[in-house]
């Protein structure tokens, strides 16, 4: 899907779900069939002309200026990610980036540093298609315990975890509002996408989503769009139980982003975590000790 006919999708997404009475609109008691504004009634708000926004939203305008959009944005009443989102979709040079392959994504050794400096907070970096690229020891046992603790390391098996959250039972299983983290991280697909339009793996990656998911298509088609910064999440952990995690985003640019999972202090919940920590803590042992044992003996000649 090109930019065009995403810049078009997304505005008739957003003009459905924006009735004449959000938007200050007469109807005079007149029905209407189909839910949301018109168009001709949407460009009157933007101050543009209804053939122009036609155009637009069929795909037959190759670009608008700014000011355009930020017309389009007032008039949709959109929040700051979905203006920088409109902004993305309607780029002007967005041709002169298209072919060129994105840089290789990789983890500094400062985030390795990060990531070990957390010790008992749950830690994973994410690259900006959602591959897990690192995770600490209770990082992977929260989030993904039943792969192999080294598949980060390995590109050709490197978890995705867009991918895992719709097509792995297991982390599926994870969430009680299911839904509701599965539309946090197409929402945040969908910004991703629009900055990034020259990198196939990830288009591919939607694709993939969309032909095996018919939730993640759904999904896709409602257009949301929002960064995943802070949420609070119920989760249901194999080992330990239930248990309510706050999921933030630290992120300083382009790059990969630590997600950190914390709990509340003095509940069940970190007692929970305390108990995965020890857990995890104990099989890391036991197969150090394992390895110890079957590792052959010098030779004392």
């Amino acid at each position: 899907m090109d930019g065009k006919t995403q810049l078009g999708s997304f505005l008739r997404a957003r003009r459905s779900r924006l009735g004449p009475e959000d938007a200050g609109v007469p109807t005079y008691g007149e029905p209407r069939r189909v839910p949301g504004l018109r168009r001709e009634e949407l460009a009157m708000l933007a101050g543009v002309s209804t053939s122009y926004y036609t155009r637009l939203e069929q795909g037959q305008s190759l670009s608008a200026s700014p000011e355009v959009l930020y017309a389009i944005a007032g008039a949709l009443r959109l929040d700051e990610s979905e203006r920088r989102h409109l902004h993305d979709l309607g780029r002007v040079d967005r041709q002169r980036t298209r072919g060129r392959p994105p840089a290789p994504e990789r983890v500094s050794e400062a985030m390795r540093q990060l990531l070990d400096a957390l010790g008992e907070v749950p830690a994973i970096v994410l690259g900006r298609r959602s591959d897990a690229l690192a995770w600490n020891r209770l990082g992977h046992a929260l989030f993904a315990g039943h792969l192999d603790p080294g598949a980060p390391d390995l590109p050709t098996r490197r978890p995705n975890m867009a991918r895992l959250l719709f097509l792995d039972p297991h982390v599926r299983d994870l969430y009680v509002d299911w839904p509701t983290r599965a539309r946090a991280v197409v929402a945040n697909l969908r910004l991703v996408a629009a900055q990034h339009p020259e990198d196939v793996a990830l288009h591919a990656l939607l694709g993939e989503l969309s032909a095996k998911s018919a939730e993640f298509a759904a999904m896709w088609a409602e257009h949301r769009v929002k960064p995943c910064t802070v949420a609070s999440y119920e989760m249901r952990h194999p080992l330990v139980g239930p248990l309510t995690v706050i999921l933030q985003t630290l992120s300083h640019g382009p790059g990969p982003a630590v997600v950190v999972a914390t709990t509340e202090a003095g509940s069940p919940s970190r007692a929970a975590l305390a108990l995965l920590t020890q857990a995890t803590s104990e099989a890391t042992k036991r197969i150090g000790l394992g390895a110890a044992q079957t590792r052959p003996h010098a030779d004392k000649n």
